[in-house]
C-alpha cells in the first residue's frame, strides 16, 4: 500500500513492510518535525528578501510582497537547509515565536497575528 498522507499535519504514514521509497518520506516526516512541528521559532517576519548569508536552520516567517527564492511565499515559514530554503504552508493554531520582537503569534485564517509580548 503506497504512503498516506495525514491531514492535519501532512506528515506520509502506512507504508507496506519492506515498501520502496519508505526512507525518503520517513526522512520528509522528521525533517518536517525538527524544523516546524516541535517548537516553531523565527528570527523576523518583516524580511521580503532572502537573507544573503543565512545559517543552517535560520527560520524566518515570509514578509507580504516577497521577492527571489520566497516570490509569492508571503506568510509562509522558510527555513534554510544549508543549500536552499524550505518553505511551510503554516496551518490554523500554528504558534511561533518571534526572536526579534520577543513576542508569540499565532496563525489564523486571516493570517499570522499581531503577537502577544512574552
Amino acid at each position: 500500500m503506497a504512503a498516506q498522507t495525514e491531514g492535519r499535519f501532512g506528515l506520509q504514514y502506512g507504508w507496506t513492510l519492506g515498501e520502496s521509497g519508505w526512507n525518503v518520506g520517513m526522512d520528509a516526516n522528521l525533517l518536517k518535525l525538527a524544523r516546524v512541528g516541535v517548537h516553531l521559532s523565527v528570527k523576523d517576519r518583516d524580511l521580503a528578501t532572502p537573507p544573503a548569508s543565512p545559517a543552517t536552520g535560520d527560520t524566518y516567517i515570509v514578509a507580504t510582497g516577497a521577492t527571489g527564492a520566497w516570490s509569492g511565499k508571503s506568510g509562509q515559514i522558510a527555513v534554510w537547509s544549508g543549500s536552499a530554503w524550505v518553505l511551510y504552508v503554516p496551518r490554523i493554531g500554528w504558534v511561533t515565536y518571534i526572536e526579534d520582537e520577543e513576542k508569540l503569534s499565532a496563525y489564523k485564517a486571516a493570517g499570522w497575528s499581531a503577537g502577544v509580548a512574552i
